[in-house]
């Protein structure tokens, strides 16, 4: 059973919480004991109705202030699949909350209101989603019983959606649209009666159906970071030398000639060991062994790449960043990046460009990335870093960025 990963985006009040509560509700995840403290904590705040939002917002400070603030992480299960949903807040200064909650998702949900239409947090969040290559990107029109289930204001926002769109250049085909009802479950698992316009899925529906496109994993090419060089020295492996790491990339098998960036040297790989096992091949996410036929300098921190692959080490680095500290970050200093397992030292070269989101347009005018803003950033590194563009492979072409000074993470990048 395959597990699809979701991620929640959308602005306050726009019903996250609700709507995965009421997904939970509907696909009988919930036990007994916790739907009658709920329906407890609704009587308590003078609700006539099952507050589902309660099964999200964890932190009292969500409850009492009935927003989202932090990233809840939820797992419920269908007869056909597993689901584990990301529900990330919708405040502005909670967007970097949005972009590590939604950094594995291949599913974005974002949730407008029907009333309000497409936001600012809206246009946020769609930028973010194509950012992070998100393959799927449901728009869910939410609180239609609030404007009594109307087809016009449905296809009003649609038409909002598709002219900000052109802005950012998704595809278009990978985006789906859904007029429901968290509150009352219209469109959620079942189809509802109450739109007898709108011809597509249930969400519940849709979200079974949706097709995870898996073979970018090994059609990418091999990445693999070296993490471990192991050394037994005993007897039943005197002369055993592996090179133990997880592929962030591709595919390995044995037979293929490999390379190490960091000395240039090739050889052949002999085996591929997992789980004290030997297999013939090994893939993306896969915690594996490699031995090879001559014994050429590798170490931790090294990456592996198929043997005519390009990649090279590189010392100037432009990415995208997300800034996540309330100290901004201007150019001329000095971080540190981790990529992958290597932590080496940066200094900010230039600021090129800040995302003005209501224009969405990007604006160099501005001398500093402040916090929950993203911007384009050119890094000079004191070593180089062996990294992808994060469109041709996300796994490989991110970065974080560490305050040398209190060691705290301070933004992420995404190689450009």
């Amino acid at each position: 059973m395959d597990i699809l990963r979701i991620a929640t985006a959308g602005s306050v009040d726009d019903g996250k919480s609700t709507l995965i509560g009421r997904l939970l509700f509907e696909t009988k995840s919930i036990t007994k004991d916790k739907i009658e403290a709920l329906k407890a904590a609704s009587k308590r705040k003078g609700l006539d109705f099952v507050d589902l939002s309660l099964l999200t917002d964890g932190l009292i400070a969500e409850r009492e202030q009935g927003i989202t603030i932090d990233v809840a992480h939820i797992y419920f299960n269908t007869p056909n699949r597993k689901y584990i949903i990301a529900d990330t807040p919708g405040h502005f200064e909670y967007t970097r909350n949005m972009v590590t909650g939604a950094s594995n998702a291949a599913v974005s949900i974002i949730l407008v209101d029907a009333r309000h239409g497409v936001g600012e947090q809206t246009k946020r969040h769609l930028f973010i989603s194509e950012m992070l290559q998100i393959q799927h990107v449901i728009v869910a029109v939410n609180k239609m019983d609030l404007v009594d289930y109307s087809e016009e204001t449905f296809n009003q926002i649609k038409a909002d959606f598709i002219a900000l769109n052109s802005q950012i250049n998704a595809d278009l085909s990978k985006i789906t649209f859904i007029p429901l009802s968290s509150l009352y479950g219209e469109n959620i698992v079942e189809k509802s009666q109450k739109t007898p316009w709108y011809s597509g899925d249930s969400l519940l529906n849709l979200l079974e159906k949706i097709e995870i496109n898996n073979t970018l994993k090994t059609v990418r090419p091999l990445r693999f970071p070296v993490q471990l060089v192991i050394r037994p020295k005993t007897e039943a492996f005197h002369d055993f030398r592996g090179y133990a790491g997880k592929i962030a990339s591709g595919t390995i098998k044995t037979g293929d000639k490999i390379r190490s960036l960091s000395s240039g040297r090739s050889s052949i790989v002999t085996s591929v060991l997992k789980n004290n096992e030997e297999i013939q091949s090994a893939s993306d996410d896969e915690s594996i062994v490699l031995t090879l036929a001559d014994d050429i300098d590798i170490s931790r921190g090294d990456m592996l790449v198929l043997v005519n692959d390009t990649l090279e080490p590189q010392k100037e680095v432009s990415a995208q960043v997300c800034w996540m500290d309330a100290n901004p970050l201007v150019p001329g200093k000095t971080y540190k990046i981790q990529h992958g397992i290597n932590v080496v030292r940066a200094k900010v070269s230039s600021l090129e460009h800040v995302l003005d989101i209501k224009n969405m347009e990007f604006s160099d005018s501005t001398p500093e990335l402040n916090l929950n803003i993203i911007g384009t950033v050119n890094f000079r590194l004191s070593s180089g870093i062996f990294a992808d563009k994060y469109i041709e492979n996300p796994k490989n072409g991110a970065f974080i960025l560490i305050d040398e000074g209190t060691n705290n993470t301070v933004g992420v990048g995404f190689v450009r």
